[in-house]
């Protein structure tokens, strides 16, 4: 199960225009914000960069915020309270509403579940942005948008392959990968080839 956090109408008006103008963000297009920074948990050891990708979408109702790392909003891990601090974040939160969601439900605002590697790791379409995006799924450490090879035990490349194929046949026009940053289609299409 994730957590994505859709703040209200009268709050994503005060938040949206703050993404546009802190530094770090970058609007990718129209509603649609792009970030970066360091993951909590990162290590020298660890095949992917230090810096992750989170993202923002504005659906002209509420502000959608993906991925968030706590550390983006200046929360510790102790503040959490330990375990995932973005979903202790999520859940802690007064302010919108939190969709928690499963691989094949559609959250009211605009969001498809896909599922993933893990169960909780679930690649999302919303189709108002024409955007999926990939959590750990679809990773790009370097070589390209490719399924990310951490599976778990009894789960093949093959099946989250064949699960993931029905995004070819919606309208995509970027994927917002954590690990690597957005990218397009055609980098879709090679990874679920």
């Amino acid at each position: 199960m994730r957590a994505a956090r859709a703040l209200s109408p009268r709050n994503a008006a005060r938040q949206a225009p703050a993404l546009q103008w802190h530094r770090g963000v970058r609007e990718l297009r129209p509603g649609l914000w792009h970030w970066e920074a360091p993951h909590p948990d990162w290590t020298a050891r660890e095949p992917w960069q230090q810096m992750v990708s989170s993202y923002a979408v504005d659906d002209g109702e509420r502000l959608l915020l993906f991925d968030p790392l706590a550390q983006k909003f200046g929360i510790t891990r102790e503040q959490a309270a330990g375990g995932s601090p973005d979903v202790a974040w999520l859940l802690a939160g007064d302010v919108g509403e939190l969709h928690l969601y499963r691989s094949g439900e559609r959250v009211a605002v605009g969001v498809e579940a896909f599922a993933g590697r893990e169960p909780n790791d679930m690649v999302l379409w919303i189709e108002g942005s024409r955007a999926v995006i990939s959590g750990d799924t679809l990773v790009d450490f370097g070589r390209g948008l490719e399924i990310n090879g951490w599976l778990r035990a009894g789960v093949t490349r093959e099946q989250v392959v064949e699960g993931l194929r029905p995004l070819l046949d919606l309208p995509v026009d970027v994927v917002l990968a954590t690990h690597g940053g957005p990218t397009d289609r055609t980098a879709l299409e090679r990874a679920l080839s």
